[in-house]
């Protein structure tokens, strides 16, 4: 069994939860109300900024050239792609650049981010895979669900935009390519070294449900 279906099985109840949350069902049908996804798309591309950080980490912790390279590929895919759309949804609601980039992140945002970097900073190329993976990999089982169960949410004037992005075949090879390079980098190892990065896949798999949940309902500083 590849290292990555280890994960995608142990990942399958919170995964499953994540599907059905209200937020992505809302995208789906949608009626998720656009208050939600204004919250989502301004502390989405705070998140964004950090999650850059990371692909820029992978190059620098790679050992190979073409490593670096598929790295700095997906730095500028988040940076001018990903990003570029959450821009345009902001632009349509009357939300400035610098507004965007000057949003504060909420708790659980800087928490799941921090999280990611310390790994990032203190782990091995394995573990940042490992922690960075479960964004990616979700977004394009998410955005696939969303395509085939509701067929009408590709063509939404609002969610539309996303779906068509993070189902799409680009998007799909991104996040592809890292979970070939997770099953790369596990090979081999013993299991005592398979299961931190087991954990970092689960921590930050919750972490995502956390995420999507906190900007359905919000979850600002309470002080």
């Amino acid at each position: 069994m590849r290292f990555t279906q280890r994960l995608f099985e142990k990942v399958s109840d919170i995964w499953g939860q994540t599907h059905q949350h209200p937020f992505v069902v809302g995208m789906g049908t949608g009626e998720l109300p656009i208050e939600s996804f204004i919250r989502y798309m301004k502390q989405d591309y705070v998140f964004l900024i950090d999650y850059s950080k990371l692909f820029a980490m992978g190059a620098v912790k790679a050992t190979d050239l073409e490593t670096m390279a598929a790295f700095a590929k997906l730095l500028d895919e988040t940076l001018h792609g990903e990003m570029d759309l959450h821009r345009q949804y902001a632009e349509r609601f009357g939300i400035t650049h610098q507004q965007l980039e000057e949003t504060k992140p909420t708790p659980i945002n800087l928490a799941y981010t921090r999280y990611m970097l310390n790994v990032a900073q203190n782990g091995s190329l394995a573990e940042l895979v490992s922690a960075l993976l479960p964004c990616m990999w979700s977004y394009w089982e998410i955005s696939k669900v969303l395509a085939t169960n509701y067929p009408d949410a590709i063509e939404h004037l609002l969610y539309g935009e996303w779906v068509k992005m993070y189902s799409s075949d680009e998007f799909g090879s991104l996040a592809t390519w890292l979970i070939d390079l997770l099953d790369r980098l596990a090979k081999g190892k013993p299991e005592r070294e398979l299961a931190i990065l087991e954990e970092h896949f689960l921590t930050t798999s919750r972490f995502e449900y956390m995420f999507w949940d906190m900007v359905y309902q919000g979850g600002e500083w309470p002080v």
